[in-house]
């Protein structure tokens, strides 16, 4: 009697089975490699932001003359310290200067980065190495240092230029005075930024196809021309993420006026938005005007860099698009 053998089900069932845990496996990689970011996302960045709108919400009650375990005691504040921040004539005073300070800072640098850029990006240029490092290398320089270094040459008992100055006769404006100091301030962030915006524009600039260059002289177009029709269309998405990054930094002006403010007494505590949340938190104590200002400073950020790239999202993005 011949004895059939069994039909090989586990040998059919095994691979049908890895390829299963294979679709499944894959299936879940990219979270797994996304999980340290997120991780690092949401410890360092997405619960002190919830944080600090919690700490907004709250205050601090006093019971009678503030002494003893129970005298201080947190509790709920709702918008009252929104509405007192906004109130608030320093931080107003703050916004009005900041303000004057973008419109000071972000046009000259930007301006000056493209002319470098494209000057760098010119056939008859010469020694394009060191004059890239030479104007990116003030964006490597901590902007503490930066703003020590130039708060000395500001002085006019240690300035070399106040020196050479009185010595031929030359009245030498005082730079931090009241009226110039924004000026001063103004030109720390120029000579920082100057360099990482120029590199931007100049690494789009080398992304053109050359045949556009010479389809344009063979027309007969000039090196001016094809800078101002050519290049400068082309990099207009490069300028416009220039512009968002450096609008945001000049709201987030701290270190330059800060480091320069034992230098004079023309910078106030509250010169910038920034320095107010500083002076409030860690000067007055009150951690919950602080996070208020913070969160309205943070509101407003993203409230104009949206506003911002809905405006030119065309302009911006049309070239993805065709």
């Amino acid at each position: 009697m011949t004895t059939v053998a069994p039909p090989p089900v586990a040998t059919a069932r095994a691979p049908r089975t890895a390829s299963r845990n294979r679709r499944r496996t894959g299936r879940f990689a990219p979270y797994v490699y996304l999980a340290p970011a997120m991780t690092l996302f949401t410890l360092f960045l997405a619960l002190p932001i919830a944080y600090a709108v919690y700490l907004s919400l709250r205050a601090t009650k006093v019971s009678g003359l503030g002494l003893g375990a129970g005298a201080k005691k947190e509790v709920w504040a709702g918008l009252s310290n929104y509405t007192r921040a906004l109130g608030d004539p320093d931080f107003v005073d703050s916004v009005i200067r900041v303000g004057l300070y973008g419109l000071l800072l972000v046009p000259t640098m930007l301006g000056l980065a493209l002319v470098f850029a494209l000057l760098l990006d010119a056939r008859r240029t010469g020694a394009k190495s060191f004059s890239r490092v030479s104007i990116f290398l003030p964006y490597a320089v901590p902007a503490v240092i930066a703003s020590l270094l130039w708060g000395f040459l500001y002085l006019p008992r240690v300035s070399p230029f106040y020196y050479v100055f009185d010595k031929i006769g030359w009245q030498a404006p005082q730079i931090l005075s009241s009226q110039l100091v924004i000026f001063a301030i103004a030109n720390i962030g120029l000579w920082g930024g100057v360099g990482f915006n120029m590199i931007v524009i100049y690494t789009a600039l080398k992304a053109i196809p050359s045949e556009l260059y010479e389809a344009a002289r063979l027309d007969g177009a000039s090196e001016l021309q094809v800078a101002w029709r050519v290049k400068v269309p082309i990099v207009t998405p490069s300028l416009i993420l220039t512009f968002l990054f450096s609008m945001i930094a000049t709201l987030q002006v701290f270190a330059e006026p800060m480091t320069l403010r034992p230098l004079t007494n023309t910078i106030s505590t509250t010169w910038s938005p920034l320095m107010k949340v500083y002076r409030d938190a860690f000067v007055r104590d009150d951690v919950y005007a602080a996070a208020a200002t913070s969160v309205i400073i943070a509101v407003a950020t993203f409230a104009l860099s949206f506003g911002f790239l809905r405006l030119v999202q065309r302009r911006a993005f049309s070239q993805e698009n065709s």
